[in-house]
């Protein structure tokens, strides 16, 4: 298959450009994928449609205000985007910039709240490695001085309710520069609801990277490399898939980062691995399913590798039938938007 295969037409009203005043309010498409049967409900009946014993699968990884405006030592403007933290010692991370001039290595930036940055390598695909310096908590004066990361079809600046709406309710552990989106349809109500419906949840972190902001360039999908995402599968939430599945009950992954850290953390006999990892999966069709039943996610962009990963999972026809479904009756699209069960 080639990048051409995963094109869709989609107009612009209907991405969407502010969250709804209600999480749980959005609409919900529903793919039956081996039927390619379409049904449109409301994500307030999700409970209605998964099954007792079910296991939801949900990313915690918390997103950080990752967007950094200020100047070079020099006076031009610059914006910072961070993308992921480097291991080892110090607020070392690898970014992505944005300037007049190129930034380049040994460079000093500055930034509100007494943020310095110092460029210390610049690498072959544009990112820089920059080592960050504050008084204080450096994650702490990101959530003073930070913005929202918001995808850049959300033609707007963040603003301070995107602080709380472009993240999910379950967040815990700071990491990830985008949300998993799938996840902010859902409150604690839903939550309790689903419980009561006899429906299980477990967590997992993946840290959402730079491959959501980058497209596929190559028409040849083997030519495109992922980039690499930090994950990990706590002991518990394997043991409970791997009991699941042993049990023939469904593990439903809530979005496609959850699908990603599953997918790539099983072994070869099929059972989930506990531990950390860095996933560079690329998900598209002809891929085999291990862990993943059922799938809760968003809609996504024409030619991206997250439409690879649905239609692969459902299968592209099945998959881009639905969204001319959706264009027709109106859904809104992407991190904002509607939402898709596909089971």
């Amino acid at each position: 298959m080639h990048l051409s295969d995963f094109d869709y037409d989609l107009p612009e009203d209907l991405i969407a450009q502010q969250p709804l005043a209600e999480r749980t309010s959005s609409r919900l498409l529903v793919l039956d994928r081996e039927s390619g049967r379409v049904a449109h409900r409301q994500f307030a009946d999700l409970a209605d449609l998964l099954r007792p014993g079910d296991l939801l699968v949900r990313n915690e990884t918390r997103v950080i205000p990752a967007r950094l405006l200020g100047e070079k030592a020099t006076g031009g403007q610059i914006e910072v985007l961070l993308v992921r933290q480097v291991e080892g010692e110090g607020h070392v991370w690898r970014c992505m910039t944005r300037s007049s001039k190129p930034v380049r290595a040994g460079m000093l930036l500055h930034f509100p709240g007494e943020i310095s940055g110092h460029v210390l390598i610049e690498e072959s695909d544009g990112c820089r490695i920059i080592r960050f310096e504050c008084q204080g908590d450096f994650l702490a004066a990101l959530e003073q001085f930070g913005k929202m990361p918001l995808p850049p079809y959300i033609r707007r600046e963040a603003d301070r309710n995107d602080h709380a709406r472009y993240q999910t309710v379950f967040a815990r552990e700071s990491g990830a520069v985008a949300a998993p989106t799938a996840g902010l349809h859902f409150n604690d109500e839903m939550f309790s609801t689903l419980e009561a419906r006899g429906i299980e949840t477990c967590g997992l972190i993946l840290h959402v990277g730079l491959g959501t902001f980058l497209p596929v360039r190559s028409e040849n999908l083997d030519q495109h490399r992922m980039h690499g995402e930090l994950y990990e599968i706590p002991a518990e939430t394997a043991e409970k898939v791997n009991q699941a599945h042993l049990e023939g009950r469904r593990v439903i992954a809530l979005g496609t980062t959850s699908t990603r850290a599953l997918e790539d953390a099983v072994n070869e006999n099929g059972r989930l691995r506990p531990g950390k990892g860095m996933s560079e999966l690329f998900i598209r069709p002809g891929f085999r399913f291990r862990v993943v039943d059922g799938l809760i996610t968003n809609f996504h962009l024409p030619k991206s590798t997250l439409l690879m990963l649905v239609s692969a999972f459902a299968g592209r026809d099945n998959i881009l039938a639905a969204y001319r479904e959706a264009v027709e009756r109106k859904y809104r699209f992407f991190s904002y938007g509607d939402c898709m069960f596909i089971g």
